[in-house]
C-alpha cells in the first residue's frame, strides 16, 4: 500500500515531532508499506523517509522545482518526481496514494489535509484519511470543526471521513482498514463546499 505522510518541514519544532515521523516511518516499512511524502529532508519529512528507507521500505518523494532548487530535495529517494509547483505536487502525491496520514504540521501540512478530507467528504475518494496527534496539536482544529457544525456550515459525514488517533498503533489500524465511502445528497453538498 502507499502510504501518504503530511508532515512538517519547520527546523524549530519540538524533537519529540521528528522522533514520531521517525516511528511512523519505521513502522510503515516493518509492515511493507511505501511511503509517499513531499520528498525533502528536513525536518519530520526527511526523518520519515530516513526511517523508512533504514527500514527496508521504499520512498516516492514529490517536490517542486523550487524546493529542489535550495537543496533540500531528498535524493536518496527510490523514486524522486519534480514538479513545476505544489499544486501539482499535490496532485501527484494524491494519485499516487491508497491512502493518507496527517501528522503534527503548520500550514502546508493543514492546506493538505483540508484537500484531501474535503474531497472525502465530497464523496471524491474512500481512501482511509487518518490524523496521529499524540499531544493534541490539533485539539483546536477539532473544535473549530464541531463549531463549524454546530453553526450549520458542515454536516455530520465530515467527522465520517476522518479518524483521529493518538498512538502509532491505532493510526495504522485505521489506514489498513477498509473505509466507508461518504456519499453526499445533492442537499447536502452546499453545506459539504461552503
Amino acid at each position: 500500500m502507499n502510504i501518504c505522510v503530511f508532515c512538517a518541514s519547520s527546523l524549530n519544532i519540538d524533537k519529540k515531532y521528528i522522533d514520531l515521523a521517525g516511528h511512523v516511518g519505521a513502522e510503515l516499512a516493518k509492515r511493507g508499506h511505501t511511503l509517499v511524502s513531499g520528498g525533502a529532508t528536513v525536518s519530520c519529512m526527511g526523518a520519515v523517509g530516513s526511517a523508512v528507507r533504514a527500514g527496508g521500505g521504499r520512498t516516492i518523494g514529490v517536490i517542486p522545482q523550487v524546493l529542489v532548487d535550495i537543496e533540500v530535495a531528498d535524493e536518496e529517494s527510490d523514486e524522486l518526481i519534480v514538479t513545476t509547483d505544489m499544486r501539482e505536487r499535490k496532485g501527484i502525491m494524491d494519485a499516487r496514494s491508497d491512502a493518507f496520514l496527517v501528522l503534527p504540521g503548520g500550514i502546508g501540512t493543514l492546506e493538505e489535509l483540508f484537500e484531501i478530507w474535503t474531497a472525502r467528504v465530497l464523496g471524491m475518494h474512500d481512501r482511509p484519511l487518518v490524523i496521529l496527534d499524540p499531544w493534541g496539536l490539533y485539539d483546536p482544529l477539532k473544535q473549530l470543526m464541531n463549531h463549524l457544525y454546530d453553526e450549520g456550515f458542515t454536516r455530520p459525514d465530515v467527522f465520517d471521513a476522518i479518524s483521529w488517533t493518538s498512538t502509532v498503533e491505532e493510526a495504522f489500524a485505521h489506514l489498513e482498514a477498509r473505509t466507508q465511502p461518504v456519499r453526499p445528497s445533492v442537499a447536502e453538498l452546499g453545506e459539504a463546499v461552503g
